[in-house]
């Protein structure tokens, strides 16, 4: 297998754009696609975002044992399939695994050799404005969301690279360098 590089961020600090245009760079890096309870948004594409499925299939997929991690997230399931993981180990291709913190951390606790990138908004203000931008939240959900990315910011010292997005194209650059840094 190629390199697996794992990229987590606080919801809204711009993980997904930031994913999507180094996809669109480099046609042959492989996306591991995840497995979500939430609903899908506007534009999402099933299989290409994420599997969208319901509780009970996920939790079923739990008990058989078939993420390599999973965590519930904003009161959503989120999981990463061992399936998703074997369709990239035959490649010598990169793999982007798009992660919350929690199964970004579990990942790195028990030794999965990848590249940890850690990607910082500009503040928590500038996170509460773009889930407000979205209008893919209820207030409620936006709430939890900045509370879980005060707790999730405490982590960042424990990847490879902190990225701030302060500005789309800086932040484009420094991911493109650490993903093909050597270290």
């Amino acid at each position: 297998m190629g390199k697996i590089v794992v990229i987590t961020a606080p919801s809204a600090a711009g993980k997904t754009t930031l994913i999507k245009k180094y996809l669109e760079n480099h046609p042959q890096t492989l996306f591991s696609v995840s497995h979500t309870t939430r609903d899908k948004r506007s534009g999402e594409i099933e299989g290409k975002d994420y599997y969208f499925i319901d509780k009970e299939k996920f939790e079923e997929m739990i008990n058989e044992g078939k993420f390599l991690e999973w965590a519930n997230v904003h009161e959503h399931y989120y999981g990463t399939s061992i399936e998703e993981i074997e369709k990239a180990k035959n490649k010598n291709d990169t793999l982007i695994l798009d992660l919350d913190i929690q199964g970004a951390l579990f990942l790195k606790e028990n030794g999965i050799k990848a590249k940890y990138i850690f990607i910082e908004p500009v503040s928590i203000e500038d996170l509460k404005n773009r889930l407000h931008g979205r209008g893919t939240e209820s207030e409620e959900d936006i709430k939890i969301r900045i509370w879980d990315a005060k707790r999730e910011l405490e982590y960042k010292d424990r990847f490879d690279f902190i990225i701030k997005n302060e500005e789309i194209e800086e932040a484009y650059k420094e991911l493109e360098k650490a993903i093909n840094s050597k270290k």
